[in-house]
């Protein structure tokens, strides 16, 4: 599979479902010009993940949300929960063991430790 451009438009409706693997970059930046096919190869590697690419540049309101600070940075969600989130390039062996970490992890173990940690955060304040 081949990766797809996100923008604030895409954003809530590519991240909903799945594994969805973000290259936040700008056509500028040596290293995420570097990294890009890394990317791309990994892409056709795992066609069950999605693969997106948001220009940090074109999309500034997003990258501001995200709090996205360096470029090439990576973030990995799954099911709209945000798991992973990296600044710098990510070999191709880094990608191929964070996809696999994320594809063992139980989700709703994940969502009751967030629902735990916000009742937590409530009960303090």
């Amino acid at each position: 599979m081949s990766t797809v451009h996100v923008n604030a438009e895409s954003f809530a409706d590519t991240v909903k479902n799945g594994i969805v693997i973000l290259d936040w970059w700008a056509s500028w930046c040596g290293p995420c010009v570097a990294f890009a096919p890394i990317f791309e190869e990994a892409a056709e590697e795992h066609p069950d993940v999605v693969f997106g690419k948001i220009n940090t540049d074109e999309e500034l309101e997003l990258s501001g949300a995200f709090a996205v600070q360096s470029i090439p940075t990576l973030m990995i969600f799954r099911d709209g929960i945000l798991l992973f989130n990296q600044p710098g390039m990510v070999g191709a062996e880094d990608i191929n063991e964070l996809l696999g970490r994320v594809r063992k992890l139980d989700m709703e173990d994940v969502r009751r430790q967030i629902a735990e940690a916000k009742q937590a955060k409530e009960t303090k304040e």
